[in-house]
């Protein structure tokens, strides 16, 4: 699961003109153009597996991000946000409707089963 390293385009360049899901970077078809370019390429050789992770990290950030923050699952030839629940805007900022809302739980399980399989494989790693 990436992290949305486009929110720093969103709050320092665009002044949170544009809702940062209609980036390129979240839209699905540029992902799945760019993964059916280089996936080929890449198939029989020693990074296929970082490829494959890389894609799976962005596939994954945005079924993550359909659920509460809607994804233009079928731009270009429609721009509507899909969400699956929409997260009301309880708190004085929007960031924190988002993480007090159920559905961050999702998000933090994903990061805690991925840092408990890390450093169960680190520490299997040590002692080996």
């Amino acid at each position: 699961m990436f992290p949305d390293f486009d929110m720093l385009f969103f709050f320092f360049v665009d002044q949170q003109s544009i809702h940062h899901h209609r980036y390129w970077v979240h839209v699905p078809v540029f992902w799945f153009v760019v993964a059916g370019a280089v996936l080929p390429v890449l198939w029989r050789s020693r990074y296929r597996v970082v490829a494959l992770a890389f894609f799976t990290g962005i596939l994954l950030h945005l079924l993550l991000d359909s659920i509460g923050g809607g994804i233009m699952w079928l731009a270009p030839f429609n721009t509507q946000l899909w969400e699956l629940v929409t997260v009301p805007a309880k708190q004085p900022h929007w960031i924190w409707s988002f993480v007090l809302h159920w559905t961050f739980v999702l998000e933090i399980a994903i990061w805690g089963a991925a840092a408990y399989l890390y450093f169960k494989g680190y520490n299997r790693g040590a002692r080996g």
